[in-house]
């Protein structure tokens, strides 16, 4: 049994020997010698010694936090996890990958070519090379799409393909992955993260890079486009933020440059595809870059309960008004059952033998296939020939006696429905654990690109691992790990993984500047959220921090002037926040569980409610933000994390760490944000939620007469929650406010256009952020707002009770308010659900 590599072992000999061990037995290799290209790694691996390692181990575990990579759905949903990356990358060296590139090259054209042929003569049907059941039984054939095609001579675009190294080291095809093929971002993500954590190996490999790969991509989308007669439009639709790989969506969508939209976001017109915007306007879109199953890609045809796909995408298609990348219906190329059939399919297709040997595969459906292979079901493994039909591949070697007999059962009534497939002996790669080095099986997912007629492969693709030595099994849902993976290439020079910007100019929407792209309903609408959830966690963390402090100036003090100020001044965050402070026996009020509970607490008014929402708003647009947000946005998740904030945790030190990190997206937004779309709804946002806090806050402290004293410690409260303290004090003793300190604040508050804090300025703002998505509409609301600030009279406001104040500004509450539900209206009216009728051009929603 494999034993790891212990600081005693001589790290260099047993990552040799894990490097070479095969699934072929369990013990090390006697005499192990390294592959070619690995002694670099080798040597830095003992270098480094089991300690290293580990620390490196925890670098890369550090850096996914940072980098927000997750798989299987959104933070906060039931399958939501972290991506797990091994520290050491597996390296091929040029040869090896040369050979294995021209039989991916050769692989990719021959499923090109049964594809055109299912969906179009279905030649290899009708002359008995193919089964008919065998493609008809599979739920990945769409008879609804016969007929459909992308432009171009190539009909699958983006290929992609497992294989496994077998015992004798060659590499052999596992399966084909056609549908909607997800990695290759993780793949980006997985190199930028190993090159920072092994700096001086990355930079002194020789290692093909990724960026070429994704600069085809990009062609190759605009390539297919059936219109040329401007730059074409192509969207990556995504089933949304809660799918298991939206961080992989995302991140390609931010890498090919192309928007990422959801079902919402597109309508049917005229049999074509538009993309609505926020300017009322729609964007004809040329291309889609399909991330939903072709079964929920349109309602109309397909599943009609789904609200993933777009209705009359096929008739849009059929038309061809709009190619879909991978073409609806590409699924049946993962057919298990064409496995049985691709050496004669490959001769009879391309005149060759496959380059790339596969296993060995028997479809039930046909008897002498059957005859042959379920005798020895208990060695082989046992696929359902559709991936969607709710069985999980299994092994007949792991399986009871009872076990089998039910799947033979299950094969003799329904054979067309399952494949039978030899065991490849997958081998290992060493692999970073708290023991030390210790094998897991490894699978390399290969992505490729149809371009100019002939297919190219990103160098290296995403390796996965089994979750130990002895399983057979390589799932990231089920805790697997990841492997980056290098290719030598003596004529490349090290350098960061970049994009490379492509050259043509976007097409634009009336109304706009030349360089303004729209976005969506949708997308507006999270940023919009995004910017209130964010100034409201400020908001209430600044409002804890000055509370926290007044308490601990006011301790053991009840009945003292500066206590009644604190007590004004807790019931003001309590209304602010909507927390509600909770009573001993006594009826005294339990100030320190309050604070608490507005920073961790369930409601939806606490910091931790409005951090998480944050969050939720940042992944669900992602694609559009710097990739030093989640830096940030994971540095604010963990200082929130449960135990984090434990009872006996001083309050001060988290909250000061949480303001730190909601000032940085603050200045991640004024200072890293290009003054777009993008940029205009997250302002708006932030300045409609700083307005309204500060309206409530004063409504609150200061719309009532107090004794000077009290009154004086609530403003000097007031003015440091929203950071206006100095300026004020400056003022009064310049005397520059000739109405007194209350009437000097509100005026600071209120009124004053130099003060970044006041609500004047959050409307001026506003200004500015909206002329990016102009509607006269809401700039008079915004005028009309500005102007019911611009005729307080404050001095006679803050005579006698302040009565009149206390309504002034409950009015100007409700006027905020109504600004914010018409930015909604006008900007974020989500569609509903949408009936298209092809035939007459309308759409009824």
């Amino acid at each position: 049994m494999s034993q790891p590599a212990d600081a005693s072992s001589g790290v260099i000999d047993a990552y040799a020997q894990l490097l070479q061990e095969s699934s072929g037995g369990d013990e090390f290799v006697a005499g192990a010698t390294l592959r070619d290209g690995n002694e670099a790694l080798a040597e830095r691996v003992d270098a480094l010694g089991v300690n290293g390692l580990r620390a490196r181990r925890a670098t890369v575990r550090r850096a996914i936090e940072d980098d927000g990579i997750t798989y299987g759905g959104a933070p906060g949903s039931a399958r939501a996890g972290r991506w797990s990356l091994d520290p050491l990358p597996t390296i091929l060296s040029g040869g090896e990958w040369q050979r294995l590139e021209k039989g991916l090259a050769e692989r990719a054209q021959l499923l090109d070519e049964i594809l055109n042929d299912l969906y179009t003569d279905q030649r290899l049907i009708s002359t008995g090379v193919i089964p008919a059941e065998a493609i008809l039984g599979h739920r990945g054939f769409i008879h609804q799409a016969v007929g459909t095609r992308v432009p171009g001579s190539n009909q699958l675009i983006l290929p992609s393909i497992d294989l496994g190294r077998d015992s004798d080291g060659e590499w052999t095809v596992i399966g084909d992955r056609s549908q909607a093929p997800s990695g290759a971002g993780y793949a980006m993500a997985d190199r930028r993260i190993i090159a920072r954590a092994m700096p001086a190996l990355y930079r002194d490999t020789p290692i093909a890079r990724l960026r070429g790969f994704f600069d085809d991509m990009r062609f190759a989308l605009m390539d297919v486009s059936p219109h040329h007669d401007r730059s074409p439009r192509v969207v990556l639709l995504s089933p949304g933020p809660d799918s298991e790989t939206a961080f992989d969506q995302a991140f390609l969508s931010a890498l090919l440059g192309f928007p990422l939209v959801q079902s919402e976001d597109l309508s049917t017109r005229d049999g074509r595809i538009w993309m609505r915007t926020t300017t009322g306007e729609y964007e004809r879109v040329d291309v889609i870059l399909r991330r939903v199953d072709a079964g929920w890609s349109d309602p109309l045809e397909l599943r009609s309960g789904s609200r993933l796909g777009v209705p009359g995408l096929i008739e849009a298609n059929r038309r061809g008004h709009v190619a879909v990348v991978n073409p609806v219906g590409a699924g049946i190329l993962e057919n298990p059952a064409l496995l049985a059939y691709l050496p004669q399919l490959s001769r009879a297709v391309l005149g060759t033998s496959p380059r790339l040997p596969a296993a060995r595969t028997w479809w039930c459906g046909d008897a002498q296939h059957r005859r042959e292979a379920l005798p020895q079901l208990d060695k082989l493994v046992i696929k359902a020939i559709s991936r969607d039909s709710g069985f999980v591949t299994r092994f007949g070697w792991e399986l009871s006696q009872d076990q089998l007999a039910d799947i033979r059962a299950r094969i003799e009534e329904q054979p067309w429905a399952w494949a039978l497939q030899d065991p490849v002996s997958l081998s290992t790669v060493p692999v970073v654990t708290n023991d030390g080095l210790m094998p897991r099986r490894l699978v390399l997912r290969a992505f490729g690109v149809a371009r100019d007629g002939s297919y190219r492969f990103m160098p290296g693709g995403l390796g996965r691992l089994s979750t130990d030595s002895s399983s057979r099994m390589v799932s990231n849902a089920l805790g697997g790990q990841a492997k980056d993976i290098w290719v030598l290439a003596a004529d490349e020079t090290a350098g960061p993984e970049l994009f490379t910007p492509i050259g043509a100019a976007t097409a634009q929407l009336p109304g706009l500047a030349a360089a303004e792209v729209a976005v969506a309903p949708r997308v507006a609408d999270d940023l919009f959220w995004l910017g209130r959830y964010a100034e409201r966690a400020e908001a209430a963390t600044r409002m804890s921090i000055v509370a926290d402090d007044l308490l601990a100036d006011t301790m053991g003090r009840t009945g003292s002037l500066g206590a009644a100020a604190t007590r004004i001044f807790l019931d003001a965050l309590s209304a602010v926040t909507t927390v509600r402070t909770s009573e001993t026996q006594d009826g005294v009020s339990n100030d320190q569980e309050l604070l608490r509970t507005v920073l961790v607490g369930p409601g939806t008014g606490s910091i931790s409610y409005a951090v998480r929402h944050l969050i939720r708003s940042s992944l669900a647009v992602r694609e559009l933000l710097s990739s030093d947000t989640w830096l940030i946005v994971s540095r604010l998740s963990r200082v929130i994390e449960p135990g984090e904030t434990g009872e006996d945790q001083p309050l001060q030190p988290v909250l000061a760490q949480v303001l730190e990190s909601l000032i940085a997206v603050a200045g991640l937004g004024a200072e890293s944000m290009v003054r777009d779309q993008v940029w205009a709804y997250l302002e708006a946002g932030r300045r409609i939620e700083r307005a309204q806090h500060t309206v409530t806050m004063l409504s609150h402290t200061l719309a009532e007469e107090r004794s000077p004293v009290i009154e004086g410690q609530v403003i000097e409260a007031v003015l440091r929650a929203t950071d206006s303290v100095i300026t004020h004090r400056r003022r009064l003793s310049a005397g520059h406010s000739d109405g007194g300190p209350v009437q000097g604040a509100l005026a600071l508050l209120l009124s004053d256009r130099t003060n970044p804090r006041s609500v004047r300025y959050q409307l001026d703002q506003m200004v500015v952020a909206m002329s990016h998505a102009p509607n006269k509409e809401l700039d008079e609301r915004i005028a009309a707002v500005t102007t019911t600030i611009a005729t307080m009279d404050l001095e006679e406001l803050t005579r006698g009770k302040r009565a009149a104040l206390r309504t002034r500004l409950g009015e100007l509450a409700a006027e905020l308010h109504e600004l914010a539900a018409e930015v909604e209206r006008v900007h974020f009216v989500r569609r509903a659900n949408q009936m298209s009728l092809t035939g007459g051009g309308l759409v009824i929603s």
